[in-house]
């Protein structure tokens, strides 16, 4: 007789979110094979920076420590669409072979080959399963530079971002009709849009990739903190909700993600 799935309710904020979602990228097949032999490339972004803190706890006698604060690049904050200055933003976590590499993000990409891993998070995700990526510096900054490279050697590129970016209009079509130089006035700076695939994990395929048969969103926002939040319910087999709820339980309080400083002129 089939065993009927069981449903469990879940909230998470946003910050709670990337944790989660740290969690799943890092179980990815394509990343624990790179992790033994390959490269992986963890660009700057606010969820990378839980991505690098729990890739990082896999590795033996690692001590270097993540100041999430500074692991970021381009953000969007009650100010607008900002850049964490340059000088204040940490350096990119880069693995080869399981071991964290001194090598700079531009040498890393040209040398990037099949079966390595590329992580860059996304601004924005439509009904499609693409995802776009906001520009501010005028020549495409580091998607602008790394893409090329990444389709054409057939490299993983994954790409980790939040329910609460999903937005309710083609990205391809909206980035044929922004640009930076097509604002004439911005709350925060301007910026272009690029859309992009690759290998999209938000809070439900993290779900599925931690054991639930089934997860789906039923709402999103929030108030008192839990702004942005989104809600969601996940189907499976009572022995692995169980260990979900009890991993859900563990991150839930996580602290709201902080940046150290922001340009937005």
């Amino acid at each position: 007789m089939a065993i009927e799935k069981r449903k469990i309710l879940i909230a998470l904020t946003p910050s709670e979110s990337k944790r989660l979602i740290a969690k799943g990228v890092t179980r990815l097949k394509a990343v624990q094979r790179a992790l033994k032999q390959g490269t992986i490339i963890i660009t700057l972004g606010t969820t990378n920076g839980y991505i690098s803190e729990e890739i990082l706890k896999l590795l033996p006698g690692s001590q270097r420590k993540i100041d999430k604060q500074r692991y970021a690049a381009g953000v969007l904050t009650d100010r607008g669409t900002c850049v964490v200055p340059k000088e204040e933003r940490e350096k990119e976590v880069i693995l080869k072979n399981g071991t964290l590499s001194d090598e700079g993000i531009d040498q890393a990409i040209e040398k990037l080959a099949a079966g390595d891993v590329f992580i860059k998070g996304a601004n924005a995700l439509d009904a499609t399963g693409t995802a776009g990526i906001y520009m501010a510096h005028r020549s495409g900054g580091t998607i602008g530079s790394a893409l090329g490279t990444v389709m054409a050697r057939g490299v993983h590129f994954i790409i980790p971002v939040g329910i609460e970016k999903t937005i309710p209009y083609s990205i391809t079509e909206a980035a044929k009709r922004v640009g930076i130089e097509a604002f004439y006035q911005s709350v925060g700076m301007p910026v272009g849009l690029m859309p992009v695939h690759g290998t999209i994990i938000t809070e439900v395929e993290a779900l599925k990739i931690l054991g639930a048969d089934d997860a789906f969103p039923i709402g999103a926002g929030g108030v008192d903190g839990g702004e942005g939040s989104v809600v969601l319910c996940v189907e499976g087999r009572t022995e692995k909700l169980d260990e979900l709820m009890k991993l859900i339980t563990g991150l839930k309080g996580e602290a709201p993600v902080k940046v150290v400083s922001t340009s937005c002129d």
